[in-house]
């Protein structure tokens, strides 16, 4: 696999979904939710679920990702609370019982393991009766439309038809993109139920906000947020967004 990611951290909203997915976890029954984090670098969902009182476990191949999610773990008291499995995505299995997590994170990832199929029956299988799977991808239509306003119609024009839809003789650091209706199948194939796919950052990117801008006002911020609290949800606004969020279930 690839070393990169290129999804970011998510949005606010991505941190809402997930956020009530855990109180619904509580709600259930399940005092301290378990989280699995697959891929989860230098722990920016780790520890603050973490720190909201959830049990984690977190796979990372990276021994410098793992060295900050450790430090950062340290700083914030939640040593105890995170477990950190020093293997491959592939490898989740063997680390976690089978029917034990109640989220499942797999973000930043599918885009660039060498068997995302594979890694979503991982996940799949370790996720408890009536869990949730969380599914954070690069999107295809968005780095399309991005090269395309930007005069880049050949490179464009390329990753519209490429099958995965990158650049294959360029200096990508994913190997696939991923499309609303393909990400639906590869979740649903597994036996998930998509409860909710949205997109991340539809302009959330490219328009100023006050703290890149000295003319973006604080208002303007809260009118971008309420933009995208609508456009994120909205075809096919949703389908251009950098980003794309899914949100599947384990049948109970």
């Amino acid at each position: 696999m690839r070393a990169e990611t290129s999804a970011g951290h998510g949005s606010a909203a991505v941190r809402k979904v997930l956020h009530d997915e855990l109180r619904a976890a509580r709600e259930r029954g399940a005092g301290e939710p378990s989280v699995v984090d697959v891929g989860g670098g230098s722990g920016v969902w780790a520890v603050p679920f973490a720190s909201a009182g959830c049990r984690v476990t977190v796979v990372e191949p990276n021994p410098n990702a793992r060295a900050t999610l450790e430090r950062r773990a340290a700083e914030d008291g939640v040593s105890d609370r995170i477990t950190v499995v020093a293997d491959d995505s592939d490898a989740l299995a063997a680390h976690v019982p089978e029917g034990s997590a109640h989220l499942v994170l797999v973000h930043s990832l599918l885009e660039v393991v060498d068997d995302p199929d594979a890694v979503l029956d991982a996940a799949t299988r370790v996720t408890a009766p009536g869990g949730a799977v969380s599914a954070l991808t690069a999107n295809r239509h968005a780095a399309v439309l991005h090269r395309a306003l930007t005069g880049r119609l050949g490179e464009a024009h390329r990753l519209l038809v490429d099958p995965d839809g990158v650049l294959s003789h360029d200096s990508e650091t994913v190997l696939r993109r991923f499309d609303t209706a393909t990400l639906t199948r590869m979740l649903t194939d597994t036996g998930l139920a998509v409860e909710l796919i949205r997109g991340d950052c539809v302009v959330a990117e490219i328009v100023p906000t006050a703290a890149d801008s000295p003319g973006a006002s604080v208002d303007r911020e809260h009118e971008l947020a309420e933009f995208e609290a609508v456009a994120s949800a909205t075809p096919p606004l949703r389908d251009i967004a950098s980003r794309l969020h899914a949100l599947a279930r384990k049948a109970g």
